[in-house]
């Protein structure tokens, strides 16, 4: 396995993420199931639409969310959404998310899955800016999460509490040959 894509895994890990490299997208469907009790919001994505997770998941009963996410955000279970790239060193994963509905699946539900083509992990913040920059100079009011394992904070009385500002639990699902475009929407 590649050094970045080993080093992007225990990264993830090492922040109270999950990281798992799938082989096709039964194995993706799989495991969401597995850690997926209820709803699912699924906003359109590129590297979604490539890999079929979309029909797949309905096809294993799950029940999918995809549109109205204001509105049924509140009950879903989990997330699911493409990203931009991942950054090796930290585990971090980097999702274009001016689109509304996915900030809402990435941020409301307990559970956030990401779908991510190891082709595109970056080894650090250095190698991620010229990204940044051309993503930037391509939408100039583009919107960048970085997600770096599961929502955390020690603002309460400085103990850290686990999803409070968004999900409880992040997984990364690594599956090859769905996109290797960084400027993917």
């Amino acid at each position: 396995m590649d050094k970045k894509i080993t080093q992007f895994i225990q990264a993830l890990r090492n922040v109270g993420g999950v990281a798992e490299v799938v082989k096709n997208a039964a194995d993706a469907v799989a495991h969401i199931g597995a850690h997926l009790q209820g709803p699912l919001l699924a906003p359109d994505s590129h590297s979604l639409q490539q890999a079929g997770l979309k029909d797949f998941l309905s096809q294993a009963g799950i029940e999918m969310v995809c549109d109205d996410f204001r509105a049924n955000g509140a009950k879903a279970a989990g997330g699911l959404t493409g990203a931009n790239f991942g950054i090796a060193a930290t585990g971090t994963v980097v999702l274009e998310s001016t689109d509304e509905n996915v900030r809402i699946a990435s941020t409301l539900p307990e559970k956030h899955f990401v779908v991510l083509d190891p082709a595109k992990i970056v080894s650090d913040y250095n190698a991620a800016l010229p990204i940044v920059r051309k993503l930037h100079e391509q939408w100039p009011q583009v919107y960048l999460a970085y997600l770096t394992g599961p929502s955390r904070t020690a603002d309460i009385e400085r103990v850290l509490t686990i999803g409070v500002h968004g999900p409880r639990e992040l997984h990364v699902l690594l599956l090859e040959g769905i996109s290797s475009d960084f400027m993917e929407r």
